[in-house]
């Protein structure tokens, strides 16, 4: 809620008589100021909507600790957005939802959204792994792209919510991939007294404590904090494992008047891990705790400090000005003994190698963004215009050799390897400078009309130290990508879109940057009678030049490139609180994933299938609340089930196909109190196993998990 004294310091507003329509057809682009459409109460004070794209600092845009359906978007950290009417299919998971599931990493937190296949991996736990469109999606925070800082785990608890807009769009996000966006909202300050803390225990010896926290500073309410943290010890399904974090963020928000904003927020880092099990025989199912690689040598090490701050300023007539600015440094290590095992395998000893490396990263990453919004009779405008710039280096120095052989049947371990040398040495510096632009126009409060334009040019430079004797390459790129598209209202609760939109990923010295387009068409319906979203959403993507990964006949895995590919596909996803005590979430997909044309060794691959990625995939979870009576407190109820069609291992079709998945998950909640509360929930409860990848070895699924949390919030 806003206080008295915050409603009289907001300005007043202009009319808003500016269609919402054009709330869903900004640029969304980059500014991490999020939390400015945190604060405020619904209509308190006289404040509303200053435009459709423009958000009077004083209304709230969502409230995602108690609500599942997300109305408006945070992508780009800019502004809240209008979801009905952003002419792209968006998933958006918010706090509740994520609380609700238990999600502890990301791929959990996305496994419940429609076109989004998660942890094709199993026990490879270096990275969260998930395909939005068949394809990989790129990772932003707040709007700004995480570049360098891809590779770690990030760390659920640190955002409000996690964001999806399916499909390429390097216009509105620069050089990315074109199955989609992942865009991680971070938790900030929200200028009132707030906090919780739990602790929870379960599966695989998992113990976790974790605290978020704030309040207002001063009298006058200009500036606030937020302290948000987790501590985590734990192993994982395997033996000689772990699963260990440590993570801290604080933040303060300074807001000398109601047109502006300023956030600078610190975070911390650190987790010590196992990279997997070594993965398992090509056989047959084994036990899911076995571990074929090596106790003393299987580690992951990752260490990242994130310094970041925006600038938000809203002037009398229209115009508004954003600015972020973000820092970070990463350091990566791991080594690991896996399996290399083949179909014409005799009896039981399997051959292991070893692999790993050191890596470094340092990013300065910012932008500045200018707005303008206008009318011109029946006719709504709104103009964006920014730049934005990328300067990031990294080193890496990767070892890789064959190892001993391990009997699977009566694993007895060799110690670490020793006496190894790195096969590549490397170092890369990188620099983006880029400008944007997109014009949104109105009609008469019904059709609204987008087009964007982005410019970027990338300088690499690539120091190769592998040989002893240092050899430079460097690489210009300058990339053009657009956008266009049409939303139109049929009522104030449906509406419907086309698009098509380009990406560009980012490129490599030698190698043609890839290039994507997408055709896409959808409807939307929120209605006004009870709190829901429903969408469904047809498209065509097509990728070029594609890079894959292919395991070679001696064990090694290179990125060959393929020609083309192309994913057609529809989606349907529904969340809604169907009643005061009854919600729900939806989702379906259907992927045809196929390369057109291309060679991997030599061999076609013209016509066939994605690895990895399912022509089907479905998801339903339901959650019913019984309202405390008497002493009982409130009590929640949710059961939830996954399935997942079949796909091929690999590019080439010749390495087997996944069974059909289906899991079964549950929830549970009791109010204690009416602050304190105690959860219980099962993950995969039939402890159901199947392979879901597979390359010298089988990877499992994960498989039973049981975690009980008690919360205490005020």
């Amino acid at each position: 809620m806003v206080s008295d004294t915050q409603t009289h310091r907001r300005r007043p507003s202009r009319p808003a008589r500016f269609s919402r329509l054009l709330l869903g057809s900004t640029a969304l682009i980059a500014l991490p100021l999020a939390a400015a459409a945190q604060e405020g109460g619904e209509g308190s004070g006289g404040t509303y909507r200053l435009s459709p794209i423009i958000v009077d600092l004083g209304l709230q845009a969502d409230d995602d600790a108690t609500s599942l359906v997300a109305k408006e978007l945070w992508t780009g950290g800019k502004v809240a957005t209008s979801i009905l009417d952003t002419p792209a299919s968006v998933s958006v998971v918010t706090q509740k939802e994520i609380e609700q599931r238990d999600a502890d990493t990301v791929e959990e937190v996305l496994q419940y959204s429609s076109g989004i296949y998660t942890d094709y991996y199993g026990t490879d736990d270096r990275n969260d792994y998930y395909l939005v469109r068949g394809f990989q999606a790129s990772t932003y925070r707040d709007g700004l792209t995480l570049g360098s800082m891809r590779g770690v785990r990030e760390e659920p608890y640190a955002y409000e919510r996690l964001e999806v807009m399916k499909g390429g769009n390097s216009t509105l996000f620069g050089t990315s991939d074109p199955g989609g966006t992942v865009n991680f909202v971070t938790k900030l300050p929200k200028f009132e007294r707030f906090g919780e803390i739990y602790g929870s225990y379960g599966t695989d010896d998992h113990k976790e404590l974790g605290f978020d926290f704030g309040d207002v500073l001063d009298e006058n309410q200009t500036l606030a904090y937020r302290v948000v943290g987790k501590i985590q010890d734990s192993a994982l399904e395997y033996d000689a494992s772990r699963d260990d974090e440590r993570f801290l963020l604080g933040s303060l928000a300074w807001e000398p008047t109601a047109a502006t904003r300023l956030t600078f927020a610190v975070e911390y880092l650190d987790r010590d891990g196992t990279p997997n099990s070594g993965g398992y025989p090509l056989d047959r199912l084994y036990d899911r705790e076995l571990f074929f690689g090596e106790p003393d040598f299987n580690y992951h090490d990752v260490e990242r400090l994130t310094v970041s701050a925006g600038l938000q300023h809203e002037f009398d007539n229209g115009l508004s000005l954003r600015a972020n600015l973000r820092y970070s440094d990463l350091t990566d290590g791991f080594g690991y003994v896996y399996l290399s095992d083949n179909a014409a395998r005799v009896g039981n000893l399997v051959d292991r190698f070893y692999f790993g490396g050191d890596s470094t990263a340092e990013e300065l990453i910012g932008n500045a963004i200018l707005q303008y919004d206008t009318s011109f009779g029946t006719i709504d405008s709104s103009t964006l215009a920014g730049v934005e710039f990328r300067d990031a280096s990294t080193t890496s120095s990767s070892f890789y050799g064959a190892y001993t052989q391990i009997d699977v049947t009566n694993p007895v371990y060799s110690g670490a390897p020793t006496g190894y040398a790195p096969y590549s040495v490397q170092a890369s510096d990188y620099t983006t400078k880029s400008i944007f632009a997109q014009q949104n126009l109105s009609f008469s409060d019904r059709l609204v009309a987008t087009v964007g334009l982005r410019q970027d040019w990338l300088d690499i430079t690539n120091v190769n130290s592998s040989t002893g004797t240092p050899v430079t390459t460097q690489g210009d790129f300058s990339e053009t990508s657009y956008r266009g598209a049409l939303t139109y209202k049929l009522t104030n609760e449906v509406s419907a879109y086309a698009s098509y939109v380009q990406s560009v990923a980012p490129p490599s010295i030698g190698v043609e940057p890839e290039r994507g387009e997408q055709y896409e068409v959808g409807v939307k319906y929120q209605p006004d009678s009870y709190n829901a979203l429903f969408t469904a959403s047809a498209y065509e993507l097509t990728k070029k030049n594609v890079v894959v990964p292919v395991v070679l006949p001696s064990g090694a895995i290179e990125r060959q490139t393929i020609g083309e590919s192309r994913v057609r596909g529809i989606e349907l996803e529904a969340k809604a609180e169907l009643t005061a005590n009854v919600s729900m979430t939806a989702g379906y997909a259907y992927q045809d994933a196929a390369y057109v044309r291309g060679n991997v060794r030599g061999a076609t691959v013209d016509g066939n299938a994605f690895a990895t990625v399912p022509n089907h995939i479905g998801s339903l979870w339901v959650n019913y609340e019984l309202p405390g009576a008497g002493p009982r407190g409130d009590m929640n109820f949710g059961v939830g089930a996954r399935i997942v069609g079949p796909y091929y291992y690999n590019v080439t079709n010749d390495n087997g196909k996944s069974p059909t998945q289906v899991y079964l998950d549950a929830g549970f909640s009791y109010g204690i109190t009416a602050d304190t509360a105690l959860t219980v929930n099962v993950s995969n409860i039939f402890d159901k196993q199947y392979v879901v990848g597979r390359g010298t070895a089988d990877y499992y699924n994960n498989g039973r998990t049981i975690s009980a949390a008690l919360r205490h919030s005020w």
